[in-house]
């Protein structure tokens, strides 16, 4: 038997998305989807797995398969009318999901199903679906009367259309950003890669000289670099009040009202389910069962780690009053004196490892890795339709060769893209009678600087981490052995847990053995000299107290935001990251930045009352690779353990379960501490 491999009709026909069609052609599936659920319904009884739970599963999907491109194109292509299109059809799926929570008649049956004697003889997988739908019926309010569903269903469309107005805000107020500068002397201190990106951007506007954005690759590397403080400054200010009532487009794409507006509707949905807060809400699904278990793991975190935190920052100032007499740090000269800091103390830069991350070698070492760790094999597939020159799609057999997956790569900054890294499901793995498997497939999808002048793109070390990070998602929803898609993959996982894969695959960023697959010359072809190897290792836990800190007070902000918000509050958002800042921050914050604005993970995203899982699943990740460090970091039995336990499993168990059944015991937060050169 000849193993399949991925073909086009398989995958979606990215160029066939016309957005004038979207809107009649999900009205079209819902509609029909809707008939199918009321002849579920309607059929004789008793219920079973069969005759409702499965078809079920396959509408739910056949729906994913048509939504995920349009949503991805959205994210990553966006246009005026892709965002209208969009826009006019998001609150239709909306409804339809709200209505399906709703329909007490499809509660009855999902729970009759779950009273049967038979249950315990369906598989884990099954009874974990109608387990998990029974809990969301009642997180959706399927016990309220009649006239306070409405009210909830009418919510769950307003904060739909805020958490996009939100997203759409943060895109638009950094795009229409622009820094133009023509003085060479002005720009002093940039490395080439970066100076080669800001001549391109004035190419490209048709401009002399050089022109720095507020995309990441752009922003980033110039606050670290240039020289001139002034400009600094500017980039700084423009960069820390997007989408607000602060800085160059003051009030255009301000986000103030729609933040407020965001926590009202999301504490009148908790009240209206039964909850006292929303905090209280976003936990019924996690890992952690109580805030008080939040806050004491996030304020355990803060005091091991801010007197760290404290030390570094007293470095900074003193080098800057040293090197150029600056007797007031300013936080636009955090990062410059940062890099100028691990110069002199490591005589090392990021800027130099880029010379050996070249990103063909970095992915083909990567997939060389999960070789060695997992047994399987990555192979770039030609001729699979994308949505843009840049992106690529790749498929994954395992050590049978049998395919297990696929995922498309889209990896560079461009105008209309969303900022940031992430992972989302394209396809999600399916048995389907009498066609076989449906083979799971991921989006990845960075924003690295892009490759300029036939020169291939060039990452950091950072870069680096991000890749191995979304990529860690991506084998997590492609390695699954699930076949029902409500709990295949990332699906089911709860979100408190669901970054432990990714940052996982994070540790092997540092090791030499992994380094020698991912980390060559761009012109050579060199391996990472060891001189230069040893001083990144020395670097490793640079500043990593300030870099916890940071974490722990976007953990706090989120936190407590969601957790002690009421409506007759005011000014909440600005008091309480003040309030978090000066129990957490250890940086000085100018008065007119408005991180806030533009905090799309809480705000647009699904991180709310949530963005404490990062340093949650690192707790997790951390202790599941010190058995890696005990046993060989390519041990096959114990990457075999791993994709067994934590990658093959889905959300069918709960993943303490998991960890346990992988470690032999529970996680403890002293592996996180020394990863982190914190103990």
């Amino acid at each position: 038997m000849t193993n399949p491999s991925f073909k086009q009709d398989m995958l979606p026909r990215f160029n066939t998305i016309e957005p004038t069609h979207i809107e009649p052609l999900i009205r079209e599936l819902l509609d029909a989807n809707r008939q199918k659920l009321s002849a579920l319904l309607s059929q004789p009884k008793p219920y079973t797995w069969d005759n409702l739970m499965q078809p079920l599963e396959n509408m739910s999907d056949d729906l994913n398969k048509v939504w995920s491109p349009i949503s991805h194109l959205h994210a990553v292509m966006e246009s005026d009318a892709l965002r209208k299109a969009y826009n006019d059809t998001l609150p239709l799926i909306i409804e339809y999901h709200t209505e399906l929570s709703q329909n007490e008649k499809f509660f009855d049956a999902v729970s009759s199903i779950a009273n049967n004697p038979d249950f315990e003889k369906l598989n884990p997988a099954q009874r974990k679906i109608i387990e998990n739908d029974i809990r969301d019926f009642k997180l959706a309010g399927i016990h309220l009367p009649p006239d306070k569903k409405s009210h909830v269903a009418k919510l769950q469309q307003q904060l739909s259309q805020l958490m996009t107005k939100f997203s759409e805000n943060v895109l638009d107020s950094t795009h229409a950003y622009t820094l133009h500068v023509t003085d060479r002397d002005k720009i002093e201190g940039l490395p080439l890669q970066a100076v080669q990106l800001a001549m391109d951007n004035a190419k490209q506007r048709g401009l002399d000289g050089y022109v720095f954005t507020l995309d990441y690759p752009s922003y980033s590397t110039a606050i670290k670099f240039l020289h001139n403080r002034d400009l600094r400054k500017t980039l700084y200010g423009a960069y820390s009040t997007r989408a607000s009532d602060r800085g160059p487009n003051a009030g255009k794409w301000d986000n103030t009202s729609i933040m407020d507006d965001i926590l009202n509707v999301r504490y009148e949905i908790a009240k209206t389910i039964g909850f006292d807060n929303y905090a209280d809400y976003s936990l019924a699904t996690k890992m952690a069962k109580t805030p008080n278990e939040v806050l004491h793991f996030l304020h355990d975190l803060l005091i091991r780690s801010k007197p760290i935190a404290e030390n570094e920052y007293k470095e900074i100032q003193t080098l800057a009053k040293q090197l150029d007499g600056v007797m007031t740090l300013e936080i636009w000269d955090v990062a410059y004196y940062s890099e100028k800091l691990r110069e002199s103390t490591f005589n090392f830069s990021q800027e130099t490892l880029r010379l050996y991350f070249p990103i063909d070698n970095v992915l083909h070492g990567m997939f060389a890795l999960v070789n060695k760790l997992y047994g399987i094999t990555i192979k770039k597939e030609e001729g699979i339709e994308v949505w843009h020159p840049h992106a690529q799609f790749f498929s994954i057999y395992d050590d049978n060769n049998e395919l297990r997956g696929g995922f498309y790569t889209d990896l560079y900054a461009r105008p209309h893209k969303r900022d940031g890294a992430w992972m989302d499901e394209c396809r999600v793995r399916r048995r389907i009678n009498g066609q076989g498997l449906q083979y799971p497939v991921a989006y990845l999808t960075c924003n690295f600087m892009p490759p300029i002048d036939n020169q291939p793109a060039l990452l950091t070390h950072d870069d680096v981490l991000t890749l191995f990070h979304e990529f860690g998602h991506c084998l997590h929803h492609m390695l699954t052995k699930v076949d029902y898609p409500s709990v295949s993959g990332i699906n089911g996982v709860p979100w408190d847990a669901i970054e432990f894969p990714s940052q996982f695959m994070e540790n092997f960023c540092w090791e030499k053995e992994s380094l020698a697959l991912i980390a060559a010359h761009y012109q050579t072809g060199a391996l990472l000299p060891n001189d230069l190897y040893q001083k990144m290792i020395n670097a490793k836990h640079f500043q990593t107290g300030l870099q916890m800190v940071r974490q722990i007070e976007f953990s706090l902000f989120d936190f407590r935001l969601h957790l002690e918000y009421a409506p007759t509050t005011s000014h909440l958002v600005q008091t309480i990251l003040d309030q978090v800042r000066k129990e957490a921050a250890v940086i000085p914050i100018p008065e007119f930045n408005r991180f806030q604005h533009s905090f799309a993970h809480i705000f647009a995203g699904s991180y709310a009352a949530g963005y404490y899982s990062y340093k949650w699943a690192e707790v997790l990740s951390a202790d599941a690779y010190a058995l890696f460090e005990e046993k060989g970091i390519f041990d096959r039995t114990t990457g075999r353990s791993f994709m067994e336990n934590i990658l093959e499993i889905g959300g069918v168990r709960d993943p303490m379960v998991s960890f346990v059944t992988f470690r032999g015991r529970a996680p403890t937060i002293e592996a996180l501490l020394h990863q982190s050169g914190i103990s």
